[in-house]
């Protein structure tokens, strides 16, 4: 454990705008919106200020350090909100961030893009540059640019070192105690008892979060933003048109003001600093990628409650825009077939898709799934096995063809593919999952406890993870290598449980 703990957190999203009625009560609202106690013997609110974060070469924390809470903040999250799995959707969202990195003043700082399947308007940083954006902002978006600039935005605070320290000398909290807490804290408007909780388990381990937001911060983090924006290649003026619909939709909102608009506050002098840095760029028309387009519309289908009405849009921009968004609209519908089951309508439209665009991965992809869905698995085997030869570098249509060779018994063809995955793949519970279920098709019952425990310990329940362990022990025909990884891992997942109850 650390002698000091270091939890890295994004300031703009941990500070929440102060609701009138909270300013004339003297209540300081932070942490996920919750009004701190104010009764005696609770946090004193007069001490949050900002500590010293000490020079900009990064000495409070190493990037190892960081590199570890940001993957404990990430299995943290895992286990208190749905965080995509489709690799698709991954694949867009990490391809994006860094494109939009690679044009930021720190192109080799790590990220780690993901999606959060909730309607909930809202983005953050976390520790160790872990940026989610959720599916609620992703379908406001009008254009790809107003994507990116809500990106670039976040990216912009963890390049301009805009993320606070909070250290305890004591280093009362361990790892995996101060990233639960940091994910407790940012959902605390999602789930008022996991915020509550967090305050709990900061006050029983004598631990002050000190902050000082400034709007400066926020300003210079737009900024930033822009020029990141302007490098890659999106329009600088999406970042004021976002702000200005953000800030003219609050009025529609009453008491239920999305979780973006508390986090970023957006203000007239904002949006007028916006606008004119995006004036000094020329103008000129961009256009949206086609990976845009096709995963928004993947994003609402699958984040569709009604997907009758979620049809009709789709239904209703058939004949409307250019001929690749009419194509993109059938694509909706096309999904919305195979959601429900309607596996001929869903094989035409692919069909006629996949014939017009046969370098489009999507559409033909699609295709493919649906062969897999309706269980025609030679149809299926034989399309993917076309697919990897044409995409050979796509993951996640990798992952779709694991999945139709499993069910076709080519189970050591699949775990082929699975290990011939790329690193950001790797970080996907669903990596861990089909490498459980390979190896339990290829009757290695070790093996497949083994990466099951990977996975449960991705998903942030360490506890499954050490039972799975155990079981894992319990096979029969170890071999000293095997036990040897087992034996660590088991010690590895006992300590961090512990340290984790010790805080809490």
């Amino acid at each position: 454990m650390l002698k000091a703990t270091v939890i890295t957190l994004s300031l703009c999203l941990l500070l929440m705008s102060m609701p009138q009625q909270a300013a004339e009560q003297n209540t300081i609202t932070v942490f996920g919106g919750l009004p701190l106690p104010t009764a005696e013997k609770e946090i004193d609110t007069n001490k949050i200020e900002l500590p010293d974060m000490g020079d900009s070469s990064g000495t409070l924390i190493s990037p190892a350090e960081e590199k570890e809470y940001g993957e404990a903040f990430f299995r943290s999250l895992h286990s208190q909100i749905l965080i995509n799995q489709d690799a698709e959707i991954q694949s867009y969202i990490q391809a994006t961030g860094e494109k939009l990195v690679a044009n930021s003043d720190a192109p080799s700082h790590p990220f780690h893009f993901f999606v959060v399947m909730e309607n909930d308007i809202n983005a953050f940083a976390g520790p160790g540059g872990y940026v989610g954006v959720n599916a609620g902002l992703i379908l406001l978006t009008e254009v790809e640019s107003e994507l990116a600039s809500v990106m670039g935005h976040e990216i912009g605070h963890v390049t301009q070192r805009h993320l606070f320290r909070a250290a305890e000398a004591a280093g009362r909290l361990s790892i995996p105690s101060a990233a639960a807490t940091i994910a407790a804290v940012l959902l605390g408007t999602q789930s008022p008892a996991m915020g509550q909780a967090a305050i709990m388990a900061i006050q029983a381990g004598n631990v002050q979060f000190q902050i000082d937001f400034t709007r400066e911060n926020e300003e210079e983090a737009d900024r930033v933003g822009m020029q990141i924006l302007a490098l890659s290649k999106y329009d600088p003026r999406s970042m004021p048109t976002f702000f200005e619909r953000m800030q003219q939709s609050t009025r529609f909102y009453g008491q239920a003001i999305p979780e973006f608009l508390r986090t970023h506050p957006v203000t007239a002098s904002r949006i007028s600093d916006t606008r004119g840095r995006a004036d000094t760029y020329p103008y000129k028309q961009y256009t949206d990628s086609m990976a845009y387009l096709l995963t928004k519309a993947k994003v609402r289908v699958l984040m569709s409650t009604n997907l009758e009405e979620t049809n009709k849009f789709f239904q209703s921009k058939l004949h409307q825009g250019t001929v690749e968004q009419r194509a993109v609209a059938r694509y909706g519908v096309g999904l919305i077939a195979l959601k429900t089951e309607k596996h001929k309508e869903a094989e035409t439209i692919f069909q006629e898709l996949t014939r017009e665009y046969p370098e489009q991965s999507q559409y033909v992809a699609a295709l493919a799934r649906t062969a897999l869905d309706s269980r025609n698995y030679k149809t299926a085997v034989s399309r993917y096995q076309k697919l990897i030869e044409q995409f050979p570098d796509n993951d996640p249509i990798k992952i779709e063809y694991v999945n139709a060779l499993l069910k076709s018994g080519k189970t050591e063809q699949a775990r082929e593919i699975l290990l011939s995955l790329n690193t950001n793949t790797k970080l996907l519970p669903i990596y861990w999952q089909s490498l459980a279920q390979t190896y339990s098709k290829l009757n290695q019952p070790a093996e497949s406890h083994r990466y099951l425990a990977e996975y449960y310990y991705a998903m942030g329940e360490t506890y499954n993870a050490i039972l799975q362990v155990r079981l894992a022990q319990e096979s029969k025909g170890l071999n000293f290598q095997l036990s040897s990884i087992l034996s660590e891992r088991l010690n590895f997942f006992l300590k961090e449980q512990q340290e984790a109850g010790n805080n809490h």
